[in-house]
């Protein structure tokens, strides 16, 4: 029974309406063929249900990797051909590789016993980005030297040996070592894994009694990256194989790159002899972009963002300009903060001011709440209606005191988490109900009253950011 459902599901004419072959095209053409043939290739069309298209993936990752950066590219592009289209969702079947290369590496795999684990995770696993390449990484003082270091690694293996990068997250450790395996599996067998899954296949080996396969797959490599080298700490028998495939390697002058979060010698519970190792190559860090690198970063992904979709709002050189000013921690929130201008912009139709970037952005600018009080935005809006604040929380009704009296208590309310009696009890013990009529009040005369929508958005920069000039 549920077969024939199935069949009278998969023989609805609506389902057969969308074109996915047209569909693929579009993608090949508005995205580009590399990102195509690594991702989007592998996306296939299942059913089309009332308002919504699902598709299916072989893997969670690629689940994952599609739904974080492509999904509105492709509902774009299916409402292309089916306007009523509102929705993608994905699910996950598992199939076989169409790619010739990859049926060969599975046959090959097949052919050996005792080692299918490593068709489903070393293969799976070991994949280089294509999009994270030396032509993409932007440069500054800050990362100049890593950057030159790995150029060199790529052109001249065992130049540095080990070559070890570390800095903060988010800095594009991660990015140089992609870029590095990028370059050199044109010519050279490269194993990119990361130090958490290196340990994970560590154990999976050993449960599985499969160790001199492990051995032999990780020391027959010509170039070996592992990321997050910090994770290995206190992991006393990974540590031991991994000093020994490390050693193996550096004999027989295969390549070795690490990244990590700090020096070697500042690594924990790690042992002394492979800090050593790690001291002996070349070191060099990444540290954090500078004003001119974070304005360089800005640009090149909002030109990316440009490039992938017809967006209709631009983000404005004044919002530009905070973002790469005010953003200094890593490469990865500049990123963040830029896609959350972009995701506001799609959600309101409309791009934000600086005071509603300021909202959006508010964890990042590490402007928490317990920095807003009740005082502070009540010393600030009678500053800025040149009141005093024995004017403003008094009984008395006058025209000039309401108005600024009212956008304090709206102030107060959507900038704290304070309740209506506790509003109420901060200015000068008013009942709850007049908390409710100021709050409302602002509200409808910010939909018409464009003056007033400008002294909102001032104040709510000089309450978050505490600016006396943006006023």
């Amino acid at each position: 029974m549920n077969k024939s459902n199935i069949n009278k599901n998969y023989n609805n004419p609506k389902i057969e309406s969308l074109d996915w072959k047209l569909v693929q095209d579009q993608m090949k053409s508005k995205l580009g063929l590399d990102i195509y043939e690594s991702w989007l290739k592998k996306i296939n069309f299942v059913e089309e249900i009332n308002n919504y298209v699902l598709l299916s993936v072989p893997t969670r990752f690629i689940r994952d990797w599609i739904t974080s950066r492509y999904l509105d590219q492709i509902l774009n592009i299916i409402r292309i051909f089916k306007k009523d289209i509102i929705r993608v969702e994905f699910k996950i079947i598992e199939q076989k590789m169409a790619n010739n290369q990859n049926e060969t590496n599975f046959k090959i795999l097949d052919s050996s016993e005792n080692v299918s684990f490593l068709k489903d995770s070393y293969l799976q696993y070991n994949r280089i980005d294509p999009n994270k390449k030396f032509e993409n990484f932007i440069t500054g003082p800050s990362n100049k030297l890593a950057y030159e270091a790995s150029i060199k690694v790529s052109e001249n293996i065992s130049h540095y040996n080990p070559l070890y990068v570390y800095g903060g997250v988010g800095m594009g450790k991660t990015h140089l070592l992609n870029s590095i395996g990028y370059e050199l599996k044109k010519s050279n067998k490269v194993m990119f894994i990361s130090a958490e899954r290196f340990m994970y296949q560590f154990v999976r080996s050993i449960k599985s009694n499969d160790m001199v396969k492990f051995k032999e797959y990780f020391r027959n490599t010509d170039i070996l990256l592992i990321d997050d080298i910090q994770f290995m700490n206190g992991k006393e028998a990974m540590q031991e194989e991994f000093f020994h495939t490390f050693n193996a390697l550096i004999d027989k002058g295969s390549q070795v790159i690490i990244s990590a979060d700090r020096p070697p010698n500042k690594l924990s519970r790690i042992q002394e002899r492979i800090k050593s190792r790690f001291a002996g190559g070349l070191v060099v860090d990444i540290q954090k972009p500078d004003y001119e690198l974070r304005k360089k970063i800005i640009e090149k992904k909002i030109q990316e963002l440009d490039n992938l979709s017809t967006n209709q709002f631009r983000i404005s050189q004044e919002i530009r300009d905070f973002i790469s000013m005010e953003i200094t921690t890593s490469i990865r929130e500049l990123v963040g903060a830029i896609n959350r201008i972009v995701s506001f912009s799609r959600i309101y139709n409309k791009m934000p001011n600086l005071a509603e970037t300021k909202i959006v952005l508010k964890d990042l600018l590490n402007l928490n709440e317990n920095k807003v009080t009740i005082d502070l935005i009540q010393t600030i809006v009678c500053k800025f209606f040149k009141i005093s604040k024995n004017e403003m929380l008094s009984s008395r009704r006058s025209r000039y005191l309401v108005r600024p009296r009212q956008t304090a208590i709206y102030l107060t309310k959507i900038l704290t988490s304070k309740s209506l009696p506790e509003i109420g009890r901060e200015f000068s013990n008013r009942d709850h109900t007049t908390i409710i009529h100021s709050v409302k009040t602002i509200e409808k005369l910010k939909e018409k009253d464009l003056q007033m929508v400008d002294n909102i958005n001032k104040l709510k920069n000089q309450i978050l950011y505490n600016k006396e000039n943006e006023i």
